[in-house]
């Protein structure tokens, strides 16, 4: 082959294909400040949660802290429940019943947690507003960027990333403060006394903050959140989507208010991008369904108080299903949807079984491998063991403590134990038994403890006792 006969590629490839960068710049979004129906019902779903987060650790149970995450204690309160390690597997259950949850809700209405609910699109949203407040709205920050530095340009972005840090500064208090006592740790951290562990953790979440809520904002939802890759396998023609109804609104076009559609040829959509100018990411909706669609309905607001104006029908960008669009109807009650009720109502009913049949009581015995057994004057046979008692319970309890297993067996000491609540205590005890009623090197040998003002409160262990060969 001859160099005649090689082929450049630049010389046939597209431009746009050539000069793809992968790593391509962030741009920024400026988005347009917009009210409606969907924007007044966000009040009532995010803001309460927000809420919700700024006050619970500032609320007090029984004079403590109503939610505290005791690390220390290896204690987690929350109301009027105390959670220990041991309760793990149930905080695990409680996330999957979350999870799944995520997913039935998914399946009905779409993203609709996180055009709602999401603490990225609370505190986004939060960001957003201060950013209005401090540069103007959405033509004043587009010229304020493109304009040279000047005193009052300095002033407003301080203004600006000046707010952004106190709402950051704000969370990061408060999370640390679920983990550290805030009414003590906010004395502390303005007499330079907190921990070095708290006011690292309070810098990290500052900017962490800063940065989600501030800079990166759409960029989270889009690559960083894993939630918009697979929400498509949750999906079906019955999920409610935001969606843009082609048929009314092509061929789009700028026109008057009275202009006749059917002269000029013309769909309902006037072409104003107003609902490309609110997306919080930056997508056009009428270019279809798309993955980086959050489900906030800003597009709806906004297209339906250009529909008024026009004095044409709402719902032009609405939330519909595939079905709907085609001319079919939605059909709510479905296998799948039945099947993910179904489950819930179990999973919820087994947790909550759980957590009221719970006995806030752990009983473990290790026996002592240092020494199998030892041999009394008498001949009769002795076994070591370590007991760990937790008394759970927030209140004192006297402990009695019992074996079965070996006929004859006897415990040699005390097996009275009073213990305070939240207490974990090892006890030694040494268990004695005849050689005769020992059949095998090793039997089975059950301990109990069992409260003496409160019977129902009791847990068990088993362990081995061990014989010469």
């Amino acid at each position: 082959m001859s160099d005649q006969d090689l082929i450049d590629l630049q010389d046939v490839a597209p431009a746009e294909v050539a000069e793809l960068d992968l790593y391509q710049r962030r741009e920024k979004i400026y988005t347009r400040k917009i009210e409606g129906y969907f924007q007044r019902v966000r009040l009532y779903t995010g803001w309460p949660l927000l809420f919700g987060y700024f006050l619970l650790p500032w609320l007090d149970w029984e004079g403590r802290q109503a939610v505290l995450f005791d690390l220390p204690e290896r204690k987690f309160h929350i109301l009027g429940l105390v959670f220990w390690p041991q309760d793990f597997p149930m905080l695990a259950f409680l996330l999957i019943i979350a999870a799944f949850g995520l997913f039935a809700v998914t399946t009905v209405a779409g993203r609709i947690w996180c055009g709602y609910t999401c603490p990225q699109t609370v505190w986004t949203s939060i960001f957003m507003w201060l950013e209005q407040k401090t540069e103007g709205s959405r033509n004043q920050r587009i010229k304020l960027d493109k304009a040279p530095w000047s005193v009052e340009k300095l002033v407003r972005k301080i203004a600006k990333h000046g707010s952004w840090l106190f709402v950051g500064f704000a969370t990061g208090l408060t999370f640390v403060g679920y983990f550290y006592p805030i009414k003590t740790l906010v004395p502390d951290l303005a007499n330079l006394q907190a921990p070095g562990w708290a006011v690292f953790w309070i810098f990290f979440f500052t900017i962490a903050t800063y940065a989600n809520a501030g800079w990166m904002r759409e960029q989270v939802c889009k690559y960083m959140c894993p939630y918009a890759r697979f929400q498509s396998v949750m999906f079906d023609q019955d999920t409610l989507i935001v969606s843009y109804d082609q048929k009314r609104g092509e061929p789009r076009g700028s026109r008057k208010r009275s202009a006749n559609l059917e002269e000029l040829n013309l769909g309902e959509c006037i072409d104003c991008e107003l609902c490309t100018q609110v997306c919080p990411t930056g997508i056009d909706i009428r270019k279809g369904l798309q993955y980086e669609c959050i489900g906030c309905a800003l597009c709806i607001d906004a297209c339906n108080s250009v529909m008024d104006k026009m004095e044409y029908p709402r719902g032009l960008i609405r939330y519909t299903s595939e079905h709907e669009l085609e001319g079919g109807k939605t059909h709510w009650l479905r296998p799948r949807i039945i099947g993910y009720v179904v489950v819930l109502c179990l999973m919820v009913g087994v947790f909550w079984y759980n957590i009221l049949s719970r006995i806030p009581l752990e009983l473990t015995v290790i026996r002592d491998r240092n020494q199998l057994y030892t041999t009394t004057d008498s001949g009769a046979i002795d076994n070591i063991y370590t007991l760990r008692l937790v008394n759970m319970h927030p209140e004192d309890h006297e402990f009695e403590i019992s074996i079965s297993g070996i006929d004859g067996a006897e415990i040699i000491g005390d097996t009275r134990y009073r213990l305070d609540g939240g207490e974990v205590r090892s006890i030694s005890l040494r268990v004695r038994a005849e050689p005769q009623m020992l059949n095998k090197p090793s039997t089975e040998l059950d301990f109990m403890a069992v409260s003496s003002d409160l019977p129902s409160l009791q847990a068990s262990s088993e362990s081995r006792f061990m014989k010469p060969l």
